[in-house]
């Protein structure tokens, strides 16, 4: 078999297959942001969670995994419009490390007479981290299948060209 037969067949094969690459990415960016959430919900120093931008961001949580795992679904039969979603909430998950995580590590309040940092570094380059991973992952996985969508939409052009050519 020679490389044009190969880098057919494997197009070919798009046709039949779900992505599943991407899927699985999305996933497991889902489930990063749900360790980040735990982190920052379980904390309790005084009163300083218990304001608005703390409703928001659960709200932001809420659609946040649900976008995900739509663009989850969408992505494995290769629509290129859920690659572009997928994309920028990744970049969202970029822009929240500069909105709680960041005004938390920088916050200290007085607590029993002491000091207290709200966040402590651990845990802010905990969630940094796990922000930054469910970005990437979503980003990684838009740019997956928008490569995969192109590919399988030009083998389809094709066919399409070869049938009326008969």
């Amino acid at each position: 078999m020679n490389f044009n037969n190969e880098a057919m067949i494997k197009k070919d094969r798009l046709r039949f297959t779900k992505n599943k690459l991407s899927a699985n990415l999305t996933l497991l960016a889902i489930l990063l942001n749900a360790l980040y959430f735990v982190s920052i919900y379980k904390s309790d120093v005084g009163s300083y969670y218990y304001n608005f931008l703390i409703g928001i961001s659960v709200i932001y949580n809420l659609l946040f995994m649900l976008v995900a795992f739509l663009s989850s679904e969408g992505v494995k039969t290769y629509k290129v419009g859920y690659s572009f979603t997928l994309i920028g909430i990744g970049v969202g998950q970029i822009i929240r490390i500069f909105i709680i995580p960041m005004n938390a590590n920088s916050t200290t309040l007085s607590l029993g007479g002491e000091e207290t940092t709200v966040m402590e570094s651990g845990q802010f380059i905990y969630v940094c981290v796990c922000l930054v991973a469910s970005a990437a992952l979503c980003i990684i996985a838009g740019i997956i299948n928008l490569f995969k969508a192109r590919a399988l939409a030009e083998h389809q052009a094709e066919l399409d060209k070869k049938a009326k050519g008969s």
